[in-house]
């Protein structure tokens, strides 16, 4: 599975120049495999729930596996949902817990389905809680797996967050939400944030007090018009002002 970093560039620059004529979701399922192509992998899954509750996928998984998963609702047991709807930052899956009973019961049966024992997720936050996952997944072993995932991270997540702003423009159309440009201190404060800093590891690694960091934070917070905290990283990383 593995291909030069060089030459991966200049294949993902082509499909992202590609993804910016893709204006239907029949051609964004039809795109989705040739970034799996480029990538290498076995299968490449996006994934969005839109503040409604809304699904849209896209996907190179066998269909049967695909039906299999909604009609048992095992999204309920995947630990690979649970985990990215609580972080910002990409997932290996085996940083996950699959002690439980159900989630190992959940991993076999889709072992047997043809998914990879190896898999890294990223989770896409977009406006108005729209809420997505990225996905590579594939069939090797850990060193291997530790190797690619080194070299082709970056990559990923701006893919990541290049298909998510064209699944919304598709879905949504490209309205955008006005907002301020932020500070270095802010983007280097969210940023931080999102890949899961403590607030006072970013305090110390910025060289500022806590009770600053918190001015940089708040005032980030109202240039995006965000909700909360959570929101407000969230809201950076689908402006692309962020990336983790």
């Amino acid at each position: 599975m593995a291909v030069a970093s060089g030459q991966l560039d200049t294949r993902l620059e082509t499909v992202l120049d590609q993804l910016a004529s893709v204006n239907t979701l029949d051609a964004l399922q039809s795109h989705i495999l040739g970034l799996r192509d480029t990538f290498q992998v076995e299968h490449l899954v996006y994934h969005s729930v839109n503040a409604s509750g809304g699904q849209y996928a896209a996907l190179s998984y066998d269909l049967d596996w695909v039906d299999r998963y909604v009609e048992q609702g095992y999204e309920r047991v995947d630990p690979v949902v649970q985990g990215c709807y609580r972080r910002f930052h990409p997932i290996d899956w085996k940083a996950l817990d699959w002690s439980a009973k159900p989630s190992r019961a959940f991993l076999h049966e889709a072992l047997d389905h043809g998914v990879g024992n190896q898999g890294l997720s990223m989770p896409v936050r977009g406006p108005t809680g729209q809420f997505a996952v990225f996905t590579v997944n594939q069939t090797t072993d850990d060193l291997d797996w530790a190797r690619y995932r080194a070299a082709h991270l970056d990559s990923l997540i701006l893919t990541s967050h290049f298909l998510n702003l064209k699944a919304l423009e598709i879905t949504q159309g490209t309205d955008q939400t006005e907002y301020r440009a932020l500070s270095p201190r802010e983007v280097d404060a969210l940023s931080l944030l999102a890949i899961g800093c403590a607030r006072a590891e970013i305090a110390d690694r910025l060289t500022i007090s806590e009770h600053t960091l918190r001015v940089y934070i708040e005032s980030a917070r109202h240039k995006l018009g965000a909700a909360n905290t959570t929101h407000a990283v969230a809201r950076a990383l689908s402006l692309g002002l962020i990336v983790v």
